[in-house]
């Protein structure tokens, strides 16, 4: 059976424990602002039999008070299985991690099969990436369904700053 004296330290520690980690939480700036985000993506997935497609992209949202970004929309340009994605899991939940490291959550796409190539489920996963010099980039992670980002390089305007 716990003490009195017991139950104290635990409680002490367990709300240290919440300060620190409080304090090596991170945001993106500036708040409350919309951003776009042109770049490019190169993504495997059933539909390319695995073989990379390169792909223009735009991801386009905001910050909000907190200092998460929601990326609310995502525009794929560019011929061929370019032309096919249809975005799945908006908004994407885009958290700094650390000073030059985030993750996006809920990343996912659908491409319909046809007579010429399967169809894609990809996603939603969660992805990790880097921000440095004004520009977000991610390589090799994985999506759910058989699919992979292989890159993704993206220059936020206005650019981000991550703060803790």
């Amino acid at each position: 059976m716990m003490n009195l004296k017991t139950l104290v330290s635990l409680s002490a520690l367990a709300v240290c424990m919440g300060v620190a980690s409080m304090a090596n939480a991170y945001s993106i700036t500036p708040v409350n602002t919309s951003f776009s985000a042109p770049g490019t993506i190169s993504v495997k997935s059933p539909s390319s039999y695995q073989a990379a497609v390169n792909c223009g992209a735009t991801f386009t949202g905001n910050v909000d008070a907190a200092g998460v970004a929601k990326i609310t929309d995502v525009a794929i340009t560019g011929g061929g299985l370019c032309s096919l994605p249809n975005i799945t899991g908006l908004p994407w939940t885009l958290t700094a991690t650390g000073p030059t490291a985030g993750s996006v959550t809920n990343v996912g796409y659908t491409i319909a099969g046809s007579i010429l190539y399967p169809g894609s489920n990809c996603g939603a996963s969660t992805i990790t990436g880097n921000y440095s010099g004004g520009v977000l980039t991610a390589t090799n992670q994985p999506l759910a369904g058989n699919c992979t980002v292989v890159s993704l390089s993206v220059k936020p305007t206005p650019a981000f700053t991550v703060v803790p």
